[in-house]
This record gives structure tokens, C-alpha cells and sequence, in this order.
């Protein structure tokens, strides 16, 4: 009986054995294969492309620091009245005069419109050589901006580097930068036409093709930061159990627009030259309230075409965002957010408040051309903290106890 017991349990192993060898065995259930969903953090690219995204993504940065930059020559060429000095314009670019020869018919050309006859009469050759280089700099600079995001855009799509979502991204991308360079002409060219029929009239680009042009470069530049952070540093999914979290959260996200608004404003000021009256703060000369703040007819004139009233907008939008940003960064103390998220809004916190006393200096010292500039690209830099920011709490969620 034993040695019964002993032998039986190996007979359906034996069994089995031979039906597998004669192909006769069926499993009666079959395995359930599940899909795999891949994490939202993880790339939907095979595991040895991990390294080609991140090519994509240092490419996205690259490309943001490039509009970055352009934003910066761009303040620059602004707030040294070059913007006008090159009264053509090629898709492929405009030839750099070398021969004395040349200069004398770039100054030629130069002296046939508003901005020389009305101001810069007594300009001399060496001057405008100044000028122009300033605007050739700036406008070869965004051709280069088009070349380093065109020819690697054609390497990674044709490399399949690409999926759906980052091809149309790319494509609106392309699209922008391409509006953003007939943005930049159509700007110049309404500096250049005459319009200017007063004697007290100042000839210069028109404000609201300005803000147009400096509202595209921070659209483009942001899509640019917000896909390279995607790339390279995935936000993480963080679970809060309490509503301060999320109420963090549109805090944070309603900031970033604040900083995009104020920014676009300071696009009027330095369109009208608004900064260079009531060069005083807190009051602006002897009145909170300027008396002329709403001057034009009809009133909403005012917003767009009004110094004084341009202005003071820009002072209530920049006091505003610095309060906000600083309420945000005193609610980030008592509450659990994600670790990257901190460091985003200690950065924000610290360039809202240079940013403040830059523009306050600029103001009271007459908008000199190293502090406006700087005041310009700090604007950039805090909206760079916002958008990180947006970044880290993206796939942040209330999960009620």
C-alpha cells in the first residue's frame, strides 16, 4: 500500500508528459495577455530610444535658449532706436554692406524715410553704422533661430523620433517661428511708412505690432521650456490628501498668467516709451491717480495709445504679480507639494522681487539702456520659474480621505 501511495502521485506527471510529446495537450484555460498601458511618465518610445528623446529634449531647450536670446538683442535693438535703420527686407537675408561704397547706399536708403528726416538729421555714416549692426545682429540671429530648429526637426521625423502628439507640437512650432519673422517686418514696416504728420510726432514701430512680436517670441519660447522640461525631467504623479495642495496649484498656474500679461503690457511701455514719463514711485509725479490717465477719447483708446495710462497698467499688473507670487510662495511653506516644485517657486519668489526693483530703478533713473534690458529679460526669466513651476504640479491630484 505504501509503495502504491508512492508511485501514484507521479502518474499524472507522466501523463502529462506524453500527451505534450504526441501535440495532443491543450491547456483547458489559456493565459490572459492584458495591454500594457505605459505610465504617464514614461516615454511610449522602446526602452533603447530613452537616449534619442533626450537629443529631442535638449533640442527643445536649445532652441528656447535661442528665443531667449532673441529676446533680449530684440529689448536691445529697441532701446537704442535701431529697429529702423534696415528699411529692407529678404526671407533669406539682407547682404552685410563691406566697401565704403555700399555703406553710402545703405545710408542713402536709410535717409529716404521718416526716422532720418524727422530725427536723425544729423547722423553720421559712423553712427548708423552702429544701428545697423545692431538690427542685422538681431535679425540674422532669428534665421539662425529658424535654421536650428529646422534641420534637426527634419533628422528626428525622419528617424521616427517623432510621435503623434510631439509632430504636431513640432509643426505648430514651425508654424510660429515662421509668423513670429513676418511679425518682426510688418512691425518695421509700419516705422517706415508716413504716417508721422505732426512735427511733435516720434517715427517708430507701431506698439501694437510690437507686443504682437514680443507675445509670439514668449508663446514660442514657452512651448520650447514646457516640452524640453517634458523630455528631460518628466514631472512626477503626486497624490495630496487635502485641498491646499490643489488650491496651491491654481494659485500657481494663475500666476504664470499674470507674469505673461504683465510682460505683454511692458510691450506698450516700451512702445509708447512710457517709461519716460512720471519717473517717480510710488506716486507717479505728485498724484497716485494721474490726472491724465484717461485723456483719449473714446476711453478705451487710453489702454493702448495713452503713455501715462499705459504705465500705470504696467505698475498695477507688476505690484500685482509680486503679490501674488509672494502669497503663492508663503502658502508653498504649509503644504505638501512635489520635492522639484519648491525649488521652482523659491527661484520664482527671488527673480519677482529683482524683477520689481529692477523695474523701479529703470523708472526712476529714465530707463537707462543696461537696466531696461536687464528689466526686459528678467521678465523672461521669472516666467521660466512659472512655467517649471506649472511643470512640476502637473499631474498633482486631490484624493479626498
Amino acid at each position: 500500500m505504501n509503495r502504491f501511495v508512492r508511485i501514484v502521485p507521479f502518474v499524472p506527471t507522466l501523463l502529462r508528459r506524453s500527451l505534450i510529446n504526441q501535440s495532443i495537450y491543450k491547456p483547458l484555460l489559456k493565459p490572459n495577455h492584458w495591454p500594457i498601458r505605459p505610465s504617464r511618465f514614461c516615454t511610449r518610445f522602446p526602452q533603447e530610444n530613452l537616449k534619442s528623446q533626450r537629443n529631442v529634449g535638449k533640442w527643445f531647450l536649445g532652441c528656447g535658449g535661442m528665443v531667449y536670446l532673441a529676446v533680449v538683442l530684440g529689448g536691445v535693438t529697441r532701446l537704442t532706436e535701431s529697429g529702423l535703420s534696415m528699411v529692407t527686407w529678404k526671407l533669406t537675408g539682407e547682404k552685410m554692406p563691406r566697401t565704403a561704397e555700399e555703406w553710402e547706399k545703405e545710408f542713402r536708403l536709410y535717409q529716404q524715410y521718416p526716422e532720418f528726416k524727422m530725427k536723425n538729421q544729423n547722423m553720421t555714416l559712423e553712427e548708423f553704422k552702429m544701428i545697423f549692426w545692431m538690427e542685422y545682429i538681431h535679425r540674422m540671429w532669428g534665421r539662425a533661430i529658424g535654421a536650428f530648429f529646422l534641420i534637426p526637426a527634419t533628422y528626428f521625423w525622419r528617424k521616427g523620433y517623432f510621435n503623434k502628439t510631439t509632430k504636431n507640437i513640432v509643426l505648430l512650432m514651425g508654424c510660429l517661428i515662421g509668423c513670429q519673422g513676418l511679425m518682426g517686418w510688418y512691425m518695421v514696416k509700419s516705422g517706415l511708412e508716413n504716417r508721422f504728420e505732426n512735427v511733435n510726432d516720434v517715427p517708430r514701430v507701431s506698439q501694437h505690432r510690437l507686443a504682437a512680436h514680443l507675445g509670439l517670441a514668449f508663446a514660442l519660447y514657452t512651448l520650447f521650456l514646457s516640452q524640453g522640461l517634458k523630455k528631460l525631467v518628466p514631472a512626477q504623479e503626486f497624490q495630496a490628501n487635502c485641498m491646499k495642495a490643489l488650491r496651491f496649484k491654481r494659485l500657481a498656474f494663475a500666476a504664470k498668467g499674470l507674469i505673461f500679461l504683465t510682460a505683454f503690457s511692458g510691450a506698450f511701455v516700451a512702445g509708447l516709451d512710457a517709461g519716460l514719463v512720471h519717473n517717480s514711485f510710488p506716486k507717479m509725479g505728485d498724484n497716485w491717480i494721474p490726472n491724465d490717465i484717461l485723456a483719449f477719447k473714446p476711453i478705451i483708446k487710453n489702454f493702448t495709445e495713452n503713455p501715462t495710462t499705459v504705465q500705470f497698467n504696467h505698475r498695477i499688473l507688476g505690484i500685482s504679480t509680486v503679490t501674488l507670487i509672494t502669497v503663492v510662495w508663503m502658502f508653498s511653506k504649509r503644504t505638501m507639494l512635489p520635492p522639484r516644485s519648491y525649488w521652482a517657486i523659491n527661484a520664482a519668489a527671488l527673480v519677482a522681487w529683482l524683477q520689481v526693483t529692477l523695474g523701479i530703478s529703470t523708472l526712476i533713473h529714465h530707463v537707462p539702456v543696461s537696466l531696461a534690458a536687464a528689466h526686459q529679460s528678467g521678465s523672461l526669466l521669472l516666467l521660466t520659474f512659472a512655467v517649471w513651476l506649472s511643470h512640476e504640479l502637473k499631474f498633482l491630484k486631490y484624493i479626498p480621505k
